[in-house]
């Protein structure tokens, strides 16, 4: 049977798994969920469900003029990937350039607002065409994108969309995070993401709008500020209301000018944290000079504060041990993409079952609505981006990571369950040059844009710049693993992190940390913590090693679940036991994903063990020293 037969038997079988899933969840459109939770207006439509879509392995869709197509052959389920089966096509092989098409009509009760097309995640290069005319062009996989298309568009009538989209996640200048970089995928890397692969959506916005907001929640003075920004400033006005549930607590009105500071004091302040995940309603208002509210955004804030003293972290003002999951957010039949809402959710309940009180999120940036259910539920995060397979010693590859970079913390900095940020993974090879350029300039950008958080630039890598300090480390015999993270094995009694902040070399990199010339000045006194351990591999079928063992998991495997219990529980009471000077950890992980077996769940999400006993040993606090 050849590809093309076999693609449409597939595509068959997916459309009907999609149309019982429409028909179980009463929706028509897959992710029907409003997908900016914390910026929500009324008048939207999802662009979700059926686009047709056709491959260009040659690259001349340009020369042959696909962006002025009224339609392809094949048929695509957005917002999954081509290489997912949810989305009807499961191709599993790389693609470098890809074609979609919709149809998408304007209402006419929209006439007189700006229209705005805006797109989860497109990966990696995406450019839009309206009837042929070309609408704007985007770098960045990962980072959520809005297009202005007001001028190409009519209310009232039906026009051709078509988006473009390239990618070369071989090349080294953008970055893939677990996506595999040969054929099928290997060790720890993964089923590629390509194309469209969040949610699709136009929305009404009145020209004079409401454009974005930066919250600080400022606990010590308990209030809340606000710097808006605005598509035009024509001389109106911005209400602002603080609900508690449903009752107005504080209120303020300013001009719409982007020089305008909204200030809210909050009384008897309620603050968020895991064990109280307490959250404001706010409501905007933007009323013109007429008196009329031509905008309306729903948002919500958390109280919480986030910062560091000594070599500790502290949550609103108290030190606050962190015990992560290392969560990498893919999924069986839809890769990076959830195959529902509910399926974020349950992702950070199935954690919280285990006794973590959060994730570091691994190699991938989430959509917002992972975000929303951990700001709602009471899970802490960390953000990071999907920095693998990019090369950071090239000029060009740093630029086209700062500018996603950017986009992702401006998206994502007013979510309070994200605690840190961490835009790279494992960096070792460096040069002497444009790797510390890269990560200075990364630093201070960060804290340009979001000062509020604590930056992490390189989790368990070479650190140049950075407010804490990381180590990876899967040894699984749980007293060598103490001795390796309390010293380096040639000054006993000293711990590894001391060791560390000396002038040597660190990992395979010989650029020292004491080279990190653009910030002379830096304090050595930071928290350290192990974000990476554990990995053990149990897959029951193949518990025993062989020839034929195709998984993939750290070190040697456990032979028996008491030997798994065992080697776990002495790792994390390893790592507690060292609460003196490590302030943290983040076990290797979640779920299994493909051939990777070291999840608590299997890839499916179901137990691979007792829950009750995982539970008492992840939810154990360090002693109070």
């Amino acid at each position: 049977m050849n590809f093309q037969n076999k693609s449409k038997m597939k595509q068959f079988a997916i459309i009907i798994s999609i149309l019982l899933w429409c028909v179980s969840t009463g929706s028509a459109i897959p992710r029907p969920e409003y997908p900016r939770p914390q910026f929500e207006r009324t008048e939207w439509i999802n662009l979700n469900g059926e686009w047709s879509y056709s491959f260009d392995f040659s690259g001349s869709g340009m020369e042959r003029e696909l962006f002025r197509s009224t339609g392809f052959d094949g048929k695509i389920t957005v917002p999954f990937a081509p290489e997912s089966d949810l989305s009807g096509v499961g191709y599993k092989d790389f693609i470098n350039h890809f074609w979609y098409h919709r149809t998408i009509t304007v209402p006419q009760n929209w006439d007189g607002k700006n229209i705005l097309l805006n797109f989860g995640a497109v990966y990696y290069k995406a450019e839009i065409y309206i009837d042929g005319n070309f609408a704007a062009r985007h770098f960045g996989g990962t980072s959520s994108f809005s297009v202005d298309i007001t001028s190409l568009v009519k209310p009232g009538q039906t026009h051709h969309l078509v988006v473009y989209v390239e990618s070369d996640v071989r090349g080294g200048q953008q970055p893939a995070g677990k996506q595999n970089l040969q054929f099928e995928s290997y060790a720890c890397n993964y089923t590629r993401t390509t194309g469209i692969w969040q949610t699709v959506w136009m929305e009404a916005v009145h020209p004079e709008g409401l454009k974005s907001v930066q919250v600080v929640t400022d606990i010590d003075q308990q209030q809340v500020v606000i710097r808006p920004r605005f598509y035009k400033e024509l001389g109106g006005k911005l209400e602002v209301s603080l609900l508690d549930n449903g009752k107005v607590v504080a209120k303020q009105t300013v001009s719409t000018s982007s020089l305008s500071t909204v200030v809210l004091p909050v009384k008897n302040m309620k603050t968020w944290s895991p064990e109280s995940p307490f959250l404001y309603d706010v409501k905007y208002k933007v009323i013109n000079k007429q008196g009329k509210v031509v905008d309306e955004v729903d948002a919500y804030v958390g109280m919480r504060k986030v910062h560091i003293e000594g070599n500790k972290i502290y949550l609103n003002n108290k030190p606050y041990y962190q015990r992560l999951v290392l969560d990498q957010g893919f999924y069986p039949d839809g890769i990076w993409t959830a195959p529902s809402d509910a399926a974020l959710k349950r992702d950070i309940e199935l954690s919280m079952e285990c006794g973590f009180n959060g994730a570091r999120l691994h190699q991938k940036v989430f959509e917002e609505r992972f975000h929303y259910w951990a700001d709602k539920i009471g899970y802490i995060t960390w953000g990071e981006a999907s920095s693998w397979g990019m090369d950071v010693n090239d000029p060009v590859t740093a630029r086209n990571f700062i500018t996603e970079w950017a986009e992702i913390v401006e998206r994502d900095m007013n979510h309070p369950s994200i605690l840190i940020w961490t835009p790279t993974n494992e960096q070792f090879w460096p040069d002497r040059v444009q790797y510390p350029r890269l990560m200075g300039d990364l630093y201070t950008l960060t804290k340009m844009i979001d000062p509020t958080r604590p930056f992490h630039g390189a989790s368990g890598g070479t650190h140049i710049a950075t407010d804490i300090w990381t180590v990876h480390d899967y040894e699984q015999d749980p007293e060598k693993l103490k001795a390796i993270l309390y010293n380096d094995g040639k000054l006993a009694g000293t711990p590894k992190w001391e060791i560390q902040l000396k002038p040597q070399n660190i990992g395979y990199n010989p650029l020292k940390y004491t080279d990190q010339y653009a910030f002379p000045e830096y304090k050595m006194d930071m928290p350290y913590l192990v974000d990476e351990f554990g990995g053990i591999k149990w897959n029951p079928a193949q518990q025993i090693e062989s020839a034929q063992n195709t998984s993939w998991g750290y070190g040697e495997p456990p032979r028996s679940l008491e030997e798994f219990y065992a080697r776990l529980e002495g790792q994390v009471n390893a790592v507690l036991s060292l609460s003196e000077y490590i302030w943290g950890y983040c076990y290797t992980q979640l779920t299994d994903v493909e051939q990777e077996q070291n999840g608590i769940y299997y890839y499916d999400r179901t137990p691979k063990f007792d829950m009750k006993l995982i539970r008492s040993i992840f939810s154990k606090e360090p002693e109070q020293k």
